[in-house]
């Protein structure tokens, strides 16, 4: 999971691409990125937030009037600098890119990219093959008398050739700004305008905060290309089932983003709601409901109303402290919730308390929480979860890629309230999950954590070499 950003405009576009990505940095911790391009390229990249990977110094150097930023959370690789995004390469014409996705098909295309079109590649990163792929494809068209047509059909060519979910932003030198997104549409890139500039994004915050309209999301298959005249050019070139990540609402967005159409706040509202008819079904009676932040919060209100109880903030969040679920160690995250969550014992003492989470995958977190609460003299403590239990791997960018991470994988829900230490665990059902999401929407989801139903097709072959593939990354 990632966060990427692009933009063309008639002044340097430095400024807005940063501050884009610090309204993205939710989407990724580990590394950043920006590259411009006015006579040549400029790029910054390195391990760290935002802040930390660019200084005044060199934003003052990343000339351009069109360039692209990304925000990393780490999928495929050990996510070493040489990872970071983007990622450029010369000929033809020089073009950069970033994503946000995981190519399902990585290690067969950089190996096809060496035999076959001799391009070598120098990461683990999966944007380079994306990259290289276009490359090639645009390579074999007729680049003299470059128009639309040409990005159409090396987009095409990167369709046909690259499986599993990518959005992708980038930039061809002296041409044009790009954005497409995989058949699929797994994960979400938004197209906007603000005068004569145009930006794709990963989420609409970004353009919120840079004053940008968001014009629309970017179809499944479809590829749009803005020139240096800013005439804008798009084409749906594959169509397939459009199933975006349902995590996106559950966890990842922002919540004051809206996703395909889809209101992240409002979709969690709605989770709440449907969370609620199952709290209800158990026969809990709670004194307070205490949102898990921050991803908790909107759900937990309509619980504590249709429970007739009240909401209270009682776990107080240290924002300096990064996200637990997508920290790359075990070890990270334990040491984080510690770190990041502390409780106010006057609202938890002697009381009956409903944490209300977004999920639980390993476990480990949701222990920690429960813990601490106890400690702060809790009298009971249920442990309510807007998302269903999590089983399957994910091979489109979310980092729980093998099955033996999932405590719901070889555990039933009684087993995980003993081991997480809850008096009762609640979670939300796959039909209350969806309907909450969608809302009035006739949308389809990939939730191929819960149901083990890939859109793409992923075999019990592929599942198995990404989980070795992850293990030998994770153990060095």
């Amino acid at each position: 999971m990632c966060g990427i950003i692009g933009i063309i405009a008639d002044e340097d576009v430095v400024d807005g691409l940063y501050s884009g990505l610090l309204a993205l940095q939710h989407r990724g911790q580990d590394a950043a990125g920006i590259i411009t391009y006015d006579h040549m390229f400029h790029l910054k990249k390195g391990i760290g937030l935002v802040l930390r990977v660019f200084t005044k110094k060199n934003l003052e150097r990343l000339k351009g009037n069109i360039g692209i930023g990304h925000t990393r959370y780490p999928t495929i690789g050990p996510g070493g600098t040489e990872d970071a995004q983007p990622f450029y390469v010369n000929t033809p014409f020089g073009i950069a890119m970033a994503h946000n996705g995981n190519v399902t098909n990585y290690w067969e295309l950089k190996r096809s990219l060496a035999e076959e079109s001799f391009r070598h590649l120098n990461s683990h990163c999966d944007v380079e093959v994306i990259l290289n792929v276009f490359a090639d494809e645009l390579s074999h068209q007729n680049i003299k008398e470059f128009d639309e047509s040409a990005v159409f059909e090396a987009t095409r060519g990167v369709f046909e050739r690259v499986r599993g979910s990518y959005s992708v932003v980038g930039m061809i030198v002296g041409k044009g700004l790009l954005g497409f997104r995989d058949p699929y549409g797994i994960r979400p890139l938004i197209f906007g305008r603000r005068g004569n500039s145009y930006g794709f994004a990963s989420e609409s915050v970004a353009f919120d905060l840079l004053g940008y309209e968001t014009l629309r999301d970017v179809k499944p298959g479809e590829v749009i290309f803005v020139d240096m005249d800013r005439r804008v050019h798009s084409k749906v070139l594959i169509q397939k089932r459009h199933t975006p990540c349902i995590f996106e609402w559950v966890y990842f967005a922002r919540p004051d983003s809206v996703i395909d159409g889809i209101g992240v706040y409002e979709a969690r509202l709605r989770l709440g709601r449907e969370l609620a008819k199952e709290c209800l079904k158990r026969g809990i009676k709670p004194d307070v409901v205490v949102p898990v932040p921050d991803t908790a919060r909107a759900a937990a209100l309509p619980i504590a109303q249709t429970l007739g109880v009240e909401l209270r903030e009682g776990l107080i969040k240290n924002r300096y402290i990064a996200r637990t679920f997508i920290m790359p160690t075990q070890r990270e995250r334990i040491a984080s919730v510690r770190q990041k969550l502390n409780p106010i014992k006057s609202e938890i003492s002697g009381k009956r308390v409903l944490l209300v989470d977004d999920s639980i995958v390993r476990g480990t977190t949701s222990r920690e929480i429960i813990s601490l609460v106890r400690k702060a003299g809790a009298k009971e403590v249920y442990f309510a979860v807007t998302c269903p239990p999590l089983r399957y791997p994910c091979v489109y960018g979310i980092d729980m890629a093998t099955r033996g991470e999932f405590i719901a994988k070889t555990h039933s829900v009684k087993e995980i309230e003993r081991l997480i230490g809850a008096d009762v665990l609640v979670y939300q059902t796959l039909e209350g999950m969806i309907k909450a999401v969608k809302g009035e929407r006739p949308q389809e989801f990939c939730t191929a954590c819960f149901t083990n139903r890939y859109p793409t097709g992923e075999t019990e072959k592929t599942l198995r070499r990404f989980e070795l593939e992850r293990i030998q990354v994770k153990e060095g």
